[in-house]
């Protein structure tokens, strides 16, 4: 990358000119030193997470070992992990004062931000997190993510990986007691999540308990794909005695545990019925964002965007020949056309997932009209796993481990085949692939000039209002082949719209799961069982839908400022380099942009 991006003015330049060469070398001991404290913290990041280790694809040579382990996930462990990222922050608050480089200035800002809002759960609430302040949910505790790590980030190539495997099950079965303990813990406080989730949460418990040891899901991924690669061993019997020994008698606890807690949650659906659940619902806005807006300036964005796209699709609409009823009342009679539906079968699955991939091809061709970078990193379009598919989100994306090991991940939930007609399908592949979140999370990650800290960082604004930029990208690049594809590049649109009504109203106005489900069914036209699927995400992860929209914002508004600046000088391409400075704030990203284009690239 040229460093020359980062030089913020002519003043700046002048300077630099001007200065001696006993300047000059300051700044790049501080630079260094700055480096290798930033080196330093993320190496101690990857001491206290295996998990972290395993996904990004470092778990070999020195840290082959963490791969036998998961990440401790007891308040102590949380505890441990808020002095150490405070102590972080305390050495890199030193640097302020040092000479540092723009680039280094920027990397400093970002780090800061970004462990400063790490600990603000932990050290005011005393939870893991605003945005998921439930330990366990639909879509959150071991039982949820633990089976589904194991068979995406965890690979078996040798004897070895088979037998971290192993280790890592027995694990498991330690994770699901930890997270039965803290649940209690936490229920005794307040924190439990409704009562609708607590049964969708057992519901995908019985689910995982109610497979045969021997045939269950966590034992098929080691043993098949043991045979894959010819690893030798008695890895079926060896799995499914730890499955039958360790794992289910644990999950037995954690389902008696939820069963009994059941009763005494709050009613109400919101962050609201929750000890000091207006502030949490302020700290859940302020990461989600990375901005300061208020739930009540949200919620009139959202309402104000909702009209504005609704008109835009009438006219595509009517043009289609939709011109009876609200636009969410068209746009469910298109959903329903049949020649818009795959089958509901297991060859229709397969034949939806085939045309993501040919159309993710066509899309990449395209890429060079717009990016001077573009990545190799690999993708693969799965679908969810049947055994979290009932609470899973409807789309997700897993970054690749950072050596190539292991590609990225775009997983599609097709529970109800029924959710995705075929027009919808383009706007989703290139929010979740190229030039979506793949593109953009593979760019930071293979960047050379920004420290690991900030190639992993994950800013749900940053990135989630780039994939919806992405996807308005798609259609200057002609990426929506015909009018209905357009209409559901702006039902997308709509849908991340209404989530702005919604997130707020359930949490800051609290709204019922039902009232935000009808809400959504109106205005999107999508069917209620997708709708309040959505809507029951919104309630136990509050906040992070309205990170979209938000972002989205910031990314157009940052490009007409650069290209009203620039003028005839403005070149698509190094706009979209800003990409290799990686994720930063809102706020960061706007002044990054303008200082881009002050300097005329």
């Amino acid at each position: 990358m040229d460093r020359r991006l980062f030089l913020s003015s002519a003043g700046a330049i002048a300077l630099a000119a001007s200065a001696p060469r006993a300047l000059a070398q300051m700044a790049g001991n501080d630079d260094a030193r700055l480096s290798a404290a930033f080196a330093a913290i993320f190496e101690k990041q990857l001491d206290v997470s295996p998990g972290m280790v395993t996904s990004l694809g470092l778990d070999k040579g020195a840290r082959a070992g963490a791969k036998s382990q998961l990440d401790d996930n007891s308040k102590s462990a949380m505890m441990k992990r808020l002095s150490m990222t405070q102590a972080a922050i305390k050495e890199l608050e030193s640097f302020q004062s040092a000479s540092l480089s723009d680039l280094q200035r920027l990397n400093l800002e970002v780090v800061l931000y970004s462990l400063g809002q790490q600990t603000v759960a932990p050290a005011t609430f005393g939870l893991n997190s605003a945005v998921r302040p439930y330990r366990i949910f639909q879509q959150g505790g071991s039982y949820f993510s633990t089976p589904d790590f194991l068979n995406t980030a965890h690979t078996i190539n040798n004897v070895a990986d088979a037998d971290a495997y192993i280790a890592r099950l027995n694990a498991f079965a330690r994770n699901l007691r930890t997270d039965t303990a803290v649940q209690r813990d936490e229920a005794a406080r307040g924190y439990l999540a409704p009562g609708w989730s607590l049964d969708l949460t057992l519901a995908q418990m019985r689910k995982l308990r109610d497979q045969p040891a021997a045939s269950s899901s966590i034992v098929e991924s080691l043993v098949k794909r043991a045979a894959a690669k010819n690893v030798t061993g008695d890895w079926q019997g060896q799995a499914t005695a730890v499955v039958e020994k360790a794992i289910y008698p644990a999950l037995d606890e954690q389902i008696a545990a939820i069963e009994a807690l059941r009763g005494s949650t709050a009613a109400g659906d919101g962050i609201w019925r929750a000890p000091r659940g207006d502030e949490i619902y302020a700290a859940a806005l302020k990461s989600a964002t990375t901005t300061d807006m208020s739930a009540d300036e949200i919620h009139a964005m959202g309402v104000e965007q909702v009209a504005e796209i609704s008109g835009q699709l009438d006219t595509i609409l009517k043009a289609a020949g939709y011109s009876k009823g609200t636009i969410g009342e068209r746009l469910a009679a298109l959903n329903a056309e049949p020649s818009q539906l795959y089958p509901d079968t297991a060859q229709g699955r397969s034949d939806l997932i085939a045309a993501l991939n040919a159309e993710a091809k066509l899309m990449q061709a395209k890429l060079p009209q717009a990016f001077a970078t573009i990545p190799d990193t690999p993708l693969e379009i799965r679908a969810v796993p049947v055994e979290i598919q009932d609470g899973a989100s409807n789309g997700y994306y897993n970054r690749a481990a950072l050596d190539g090991s292991r590609p990225a991940i775009f997983f599609i939930n097709l529970k109800a085949i029924g959710d995705w007609p075929k027009y919808t399908l383009p706007a989703l592949n290139y929010h979740e692939g190229v030039p979506g979140h793949h593109l953009q999370i593979s760019t930071a990650q293979t960047a050379g000039d920004i420290p690991m800290l900030r190639k992993t960082a994950f800013m749900s604004a940053y990135s989630e209002g780039w994939a919806l930029y992405a996807e308005q990208l798609s259609d200057e690049l002609k990426g929506y082949a015909t009018p209905l594809d357009r209409a559901g590049y702006l039902q997308s649109f709509l849908f991340r719209a209404a989530r702005l009504v919604v997130d707020t109203g359930i949490h800051s106005k609290r709204w019922s799961r039902e009232q935000a489900t009808a809400y959504m069914v109106e205005k999107t036209g999508f069917t209620p069982a997708r709708c309040q699927r959505e809507v029951e995400r919104y309630c136990t992860q509050p906040g992070q839908a309205t990170s979209y929209k938000v972002g989205h914002g910031v990314w157009t508004k940052a490009r007409a400022a650069a290209q009203a600046a620039m003028g005839e000088r403005f070149d698509i391409k190094q706009f979209h380099a800003i990409l290799e400075e990686g994720a930063m704030p809102l706020s960061m990203l706007e002044k990054r942009v303008a200082a881009r284009a002050k300097m005329g690239v």
